[in-house]
């Protein structure tokens, strides 16, 4: 076959990671001219869109002269609830300047104040686990910025080339049966022209693979991603034969805009890091219910946020509970929250003189595809970095702001490996390619949608913030019907992007539930009342095709 392209480096996603990854291979490789690396880069959708468009907290990183790395380690691995990796959270912590520099220096504008002498200085906000300020950020839009930036020099560079709206199938494998010893190889992806009339199929042949497609998020019915977070990344390795892991522990942001017409709409954590509160109703003299469950009231991990407020919704009947800011300065909220004033403002809620009502909703994927500190995955050639991957620095439950931190660390990691890697693999040649002997069917394509919403509204009520022995079964019971339905689908029909996506999701929904029935204890963002207590010596889960 000679009709397919041929890269060095194939990245399947466009968010921070993907392209800190495509970034920093091909400016370190600049001084070899005999190693003139060729990167493509798919995004689902246009490449500013996904998740790390909608980050608004900031990066992790100390910088603060009463902050330590000890500290923030310290931190995370108490977030982690028993379950990070040590090794991984030292390893990204101590990363973590030198990845704020790289930004800083490509021309990421981080929001800056002045102290009573008169200095400037990066300005700090604190989040939830955190026991100090070192959270950098561009106002309440620091993954757009980053992004951005980010974006503007990609299309600098003449050997990365970029497509938009095509979307991964699966990956191409070279099994190697024979020697047990040696990994299986990836040699690239069948891929779809989303807007090609044709809904063409095509095979990019690649030396190596990043994945760097977020969570699946979207599993739920309430979330604060995009529709882009559908698994696809995990789901592609999880079929080509990689590890996953601890993917029962979904994070749930405990505060999503709650208005008919908000969308996915986030409030961002450093609202609560500057004052904000969370009351039960709208009044000034509301309660504030926090303090009841935590120390830490509102700066408490996420994991009990979301939890207390998901209890006092169901105790009380309420729709939403309310974040409160206004007793705050009004040029203070407008001038660090600027994107989340005028967006509440268009639903004409003020927040300068106003609580905003918040619901949990379904927000990061901790668990995803394992991979080492090279971003190494199972299958020879295939990397992975962001919220696809399972580094082990989450453990049990993310801490606020260490999301972007991972993707650029991880990234950059995986970039330098690359380099070392690369020199040693011929291109792959003789590509099956895509079977496209399927027919349309588009009375049965209706039915993709349906199954869609079914998965979303299941996995909401019985996977979702408190979870029981019997809801994971009947959830289970449906989600081996609707495999059994889409696989159908996927066989006999043409496959086009919802389809492709009901394919994942459905998988991802049933890796999630399989990891929360394995685990017999509630820990961080898992809590199954049939097990409320913690287990002596907690492991994580791994699941394997």
């Amino acid at each position: 076959m000679s009709d397919f392209k041929k890269f060095d480096l194939l990245i399947i996603g466009s968010g921070v990671a993907g392209l800190t990854c495509a970034l920093n291979l091909v400016r370190s490789n600049k001084s070899n001219k005999n190693n003139n690396y060729k990167v493509a880069i798919l995004s689902k959708g246009i490449l500013s869109e996904g998740s790390s468009l909608y980050a608004q907290g900031g990066i992790a990183v100390v910088l603060n002269p009463e902050d330590t790395l000890e500290s923030h380690i310290q931190d995370t691995l108490i977030a982690g609830a028993g379950l990070c990796h040590k090794d991984a959270v030292e390893f990204t912590v101590r990363n973590a300047k030198s990845a704020i520099e790289w930004l800083i220096n490509l021309g990421v504008k981080f929001t800056q104040s002045k102290n009573n002498s008169g200095q400037i200085s990066y300005h700090l906000t604190q989040e939830g686990g955190h026991s100090c300020r070192r959270i950098i950020h561009a106002d309440d839009s620091t993954g757009k910025s980053v992004l951005g930036v980010l974006i503007d020099e990609i299309k600098k560079e003449k050997n990365i080339e970029i497509f938009e709206n095509h979307m991964a199938i699966d990956l191409i494998i070279k099994n190697n049966p024979e020697n047990k010893l040696e990994k299986n190889q990836v040699l690239g992806a069948y891929v779809l022209d989303i807007l090609n009339s044709d809904q063409k199929i095509e095979v990019f042949a690649s030396k190596a693979v990043m994945l760097a497609t977020g969570g699946a998020s979207r599993a739920y019915l309430y979330s604060s991603n995009p529709e882009v977070s559908s698994g696809d990344g995990i789901a592609m390795a999880y079929r080509a034969g990689c590890r996953v892991s601890n993917l029962e522990f979904n994070q749930f942001h405990p505060t999503c805009l709650y208005h008919p017409n908000a969308g996915s709409f986030l409030i961002s954590e450093a609202l609560r890091g500057e004052g904000a509160v969370l009351k039960l109703n709208k009044n000034k003299d509301s309660e504030r219910f926090m303090k009841r469950f935590h120390e830490m009231a509102e700066l408490a991990p996420r994991d009990i946020v979301a939890r207390a407020i998901d209890y006092e919704m169901k105790r009380l009947g309420l729709d939403c509970v309310y974040l409160d800011i206004s007793h705050k300065n009004p040029e203070f909220i407008k001038a660090h929250f600027p994107s989340i004033y005028e967006k509440c403002l268009s639903l004409n809620i003020d927040i300068t003189k106003q609580a905003i009502p918040v619901v949990p909703a379904a927000h990061y994927t901790c668990g995803g595809v394992m991979i080492d500190q090279h971003g190494r995955t199972d299958i020879l050639g295939l990397y992975a970095a962001g919220e696809v991957a399972f580094t082990g620095l989450h453990g049990a439950n993310r801490m606020a702001s260490n999301s972007l931190l991972e993707c650029l660390v991880y990234a950059k990691a995986a970039s330098e490996d690359l380099l070392n890697y690369l020199p040693n693999i011929n291109y792959p040649e003789d590509l099956k390619p895509w079977d496209d002997s399927r027919v349309i069917n588009s009375d049965e394509m209706i039915v993709v949608k349906q199954n869609w919403d079914e998965i979303r509204q299941l996995m909401w009520n019985y996977v979702g913030i408190v979870r029981s022995n019997k809801r994971l079964e009947r959830a289970q019971r449906r989600i081996n019907l609707l495999k059994d339905e889409v696989d159908s689908y996927y066989k006999n029909f043409k496959v086009d992007k919802n389809l492709l996506e009901l394919r994942n999701l459905v998988l991802l929904a049933d890796l999630i539930i399989q990891s929360a029935q394995a685990r017999h204890e509630s820990r961080g963002l898992h809590f199954n009342s049939d097990y409320p207590d913690l287990l002596p010596n907690p492991i994580d889960t791994v699941l394997k095709k």
